[in-house]
Order: structure tokens, then sequence, then C-alpha cells
């Protein structure tokens, strides 16, 4: 049987589970975690946490990126909108910088032959079809040059 030879209080004999096999009777394993198993412990925290934070500070980036990109994109559309509305549309290229100077921008419109009449035709239309291209360049948080490009066709007058 696996008792100790002493008595308790109670004075019935206390029983104890056997040790394992291989192992001296007196050798019992004491309560609680042995060094290793802290050192382990500690070592896959620290491998989730920094998986976690760079998961995290991607995702950070990544927004701003978007911000960025969000903000040069309605430049653009602005640029194309405003092309033969605000002054009337003629061929060249025209430059300039956001507000905040982060972002320059590129315009440039030339005279579009889609939709062009017959050349053996005689053509009295005073309108003329123009393809307008803008371009807006900027360098992200990481200083990598980024750029966005949107083109449409305006309608301007041929003269």
């Amino acid at each position: 049987m696996g008792t100790s030879g002493i008595a308790p209080a109670s004075g019935r004999p206390e029983i104890r589970p056997r040790p394992a096999p291989g192992r001296p009777r007196s050798a019992q394993r004491e309560g609680g975690f042995t060094l290793i198993e802290v050192i382990v412990a500690f070592v896959m925290l620290a491998l989730v946490l920094s998986v976690s934070f760079e998961v995290f500070t991607g995702g950070l980036r990544r927004a701003g990126d978007l911000v960025d990109y969000s903000r040069a994109l309605t430049l653009a559309q602005s640029r194309l909108a405003a092309a033969g509305t605000e002054e009337q549309i003629k061929e060249g290229e025209t430059q300039g910088d956001s507000d905040d100077g982060r972002y320059h921008w590129t315009m440039a419109v030339r005279r579009s032959d889609e939709g062009a009449p017959d050349p053996t035709q005689t053509n009295n239309n005073p309108y003329q079809l123009f393809h307008v291209e803008v371009r807006v360049d900027w360098h992200d948080a990481d200083t990598h040059a980024r750029t966005i490009g949107m083109s449409t066709l305006v309608i301007g007058s041929r003269t």
C-alpha cells in the first residue's frame, strides 16, 4: 500500500499517490513552475506582443497612406472639374501646388480626335473635344514618391 508510516492527528494512516516509476519515493514534485517554464512563457509572450505591435503599426501606416491617397484624389478631381468651367479651356500644360505644399499637380490639355468628323466634310461645329489629364505627385510618410492620374474629355470652344 502507498502509506507512510506516520499517522496524522486523526489516528488514521495518510494515503498518498504512488510516485512515478523510476523516481525515488522521496523525490516529490513541488507545486509551481520551473524556471524554464517561466522563461518559455515570457518568450512566447514577447513574440505575440511583437507580432501584434507590428500588425497594429502596419495598419496605422496604411491608414495614413489612404488619407494621403484620398487627398490626392480629391485634388485631381477638383482640377478636372475646374477645367473649362473656371476659365476657357485651351491647349497646354499648367502646374501648381496644394495649399499645404505636399501635393504637386500637373494638368495637360490637348485637342482630341475622338468623335471628329470626316476631314473631307466641312465642319461648322463651333465646339471641340479636349482631352484633359491631371497628375498629382506627393511623398508618403516613408518618403516614397507617389502619383495618381485621372483624365476626362471636355467640350470647349474651337477658337
